[in-house]
């Protein structure tokens, strides 16, 4: 798509930039690498070399360093990035704007929140939606990160901490808390100074629920860890040590048992969605279908 929008750089005007090109180029500027460009838009890595190449074939300026696994921005590709930002959010505006106007219940919503919510909290919602509104498309995709709400990486986003900036509109759905859980074969049959526990890996090791297990186990071994809570949660129901689990998380045909301890981990749960999109009737009537079901 060729836009009418211009790039004044080193005393040149440059126009009809391909906008693709340029999106393609903020994903790189923002992930720092061709590879995680490309997990964020869902396309090859080579695509997104091959955008760069394009672009900066159009501007004649070279924009990135290639030197390296990392890739670096040159200084034109520095402001070339912030122009790119500032497209990004116009165009998302521009895009908010159209689906503000209609008054049908029609429409694709993207949701975005952790993965154990997903799995266990969001599917009814969800259906009810599919079921009441058969118009509205939803896309969820569960993942540890914050989406970008502003660049439309997501419409509506739940999330475990509350955002402490943006034009959003933020509402507390409720609380949820932690306890450590062991299968009945396992507390019966190792003592508590021989427990050993099941976490996360490094990449959650800053997660107030990675912490608070680390507290508790003071010292003895975290000997399973993944980055996948139900991974977690099933091996704990095999016996393979402790686990620190969201209550909601927890089904009785696991087999697990709750171990009570003095003062559980809560951490609560925020609903965010961008200002300008929040009474749209598609974006509404999910809004207020999560509210219904987390909000209990």
């Amino acid at each position: 798509m060729k836009i009418p929008y211009c790039f004044t750089m080193i005393g040149r005007e440059f126009t009809n930039i391909d906008w693709d090109d340029l999106r393609h180029f903020l994903a790189l500027a923002q992930s720092g690498t061709l590879l995680g460009a490309a997990k964020q838009l869902g396309v090859e890595h080579a695509t997104i070399s091959r955008r760069i190449s394009s672009l900066e074939a159009s501007l004649d300026r070279k924009l990135v360093d290639r030197r390296g696994r990392r890739i670096n921005l040159t200084q034109d590709g520095e402001q070339v990035a912030r122009h790119a930002a500032l497209v990004a959010v116009q165009t998302a505006a521009i895009e908010q704007l159209g689906r503000s106007s209609t008054t049908e219940l029609r429409g694709h919503v993207r949701i975005s929140a952790p993965p154990a919510l997903s799995s266990v909290l969001l599917a009814k919602p969800i259906a009810a939606v599919r079921r009441n509104h058969p118009g509205v498309e939803i896309t969820l995709v569960g993942e540890k990160r914050l989406a970008s709400l502003n660049r439309r990486e997501a419409d509506i986003a739940v999330r475990m901490s509350r955002p402490e900036d943006g034009d959003y509109s933020i509402v507390k759905l409720g609380e949820t808390r932690f306890h450590l859980y062991a299968t009945k074969t396992y507390l019966e049959t190792v003592p508590p100074q021989d427990w050993t526990f099941i976490g996360y890996d490094e990449t959650m090791n800053a997660s107030p629920q990675q912490l608070r297990l680390i507290e508790l186990a003071a010292g003895r071994p975290i000997a399973v860890r993944s980055s996948v809570l139900e991974f977690q949660a099933a091996t704990a129901s095999f016996g393979a040590g402790v686990v620190m689990l969201p209550d909601f998380a927890v089904l009785e045909s696991s087999g697990l048992r709750r171990i009570e301890t003095e003062h559980p981990l809560t951490r609560e749960v925020w609903l965010v969605v961008h200002s300008d999109i929040k009474d749209v009737p598609s974006i509404r009537v999910v809004i207020d279908a999560l509210k219904s079901v987390l909000g209990e």
